[in-house]
């Protein structure tokens, strides 16, 4: 769960928030040397005198500022499209629940049991208790179990909506006359905030 004045992310609680995690260090890192590399070079033309002027016209220097940013980007390219294809796995779920959006609530149903539908209204700040969450707390919550495959199937009543749960690595997008599809599967036990 998030705490106030927090910077990174939250825990990760899925495998694949645990990717999204290590795949947004990669990047972090790489950018970070890019930026030095870049002003370390900035800093060189500022500070030297320029010597050696047939540095201009050397074909090497051109093929390596032209080969290194390819790399560089099949090196960001290749683990984000890992990512995006393990998010679109579905294997056998074990669970199916449909989300549906309304303007100011959600309904959830089990569509694997007959009958077994609620709605999620969230809490008025005046009726909040001590240690509540104030905009995250809803009157009826989703249970989901952990270590297994679960499909959500998201979609909208009314107007646009997003089903999110940050630490599972969840956003999909609850659009009118469309079934949008996403997998989770929680590691640990907890409860998990939504937006």
């Amino acid at each position: 769960m998030a705490y106030p004045m927090q910077l990174g992310f939250q825990d990760a609680t899925s495998p694949i928030m645990e990717e999204l995690l290590h795949f947004h260090d990669h990047t972090l890192m790489i950018v970070f040397l890019i930026s030095s590399l870049v002003l370390y070079v900035i800093s060189l033309m500022l500070t030297t005198k320029l010597t050696h002027t047939s540095t201009m016209d050397a074909q090497e220097v051109e093929t390596i500022w032209t080969i290194l940013p390819a790399i560089i980007l099949i090196l960001i390219a290749l683990p984000s499209l890992r990512i995006l294809y393990m998010m679109d796995e579905i294997n056998n779920p074990s669970l199916t629940v449909k989300a549906m959006g309304h303007q100011w609530y959600w309904s959830y149903e089990y569509t694997d049991y007959e009958d077994l539908s609620f709605d999620s209204y969230m809490i008025p700040t005046s009726e909040l208790k001590p240690g509540e969450l104030r905009l995250l707390e809803v009157d009826n919550r989703v249970v989901l179990p952990m270590e297994m495959t679960i499909r959500m199937l998201v979609s909208s009543e009314d107007v646009l909506h997003s089903w999110a749960v940050p630490s599972l690595g969840l956003k999909t997008d609850a659009i009118p006359g469309r079934l949008n599809q996403t997998t989770l599967m929680s590691t640990r036990p907890g409860l998990y905030y939504g937006q």
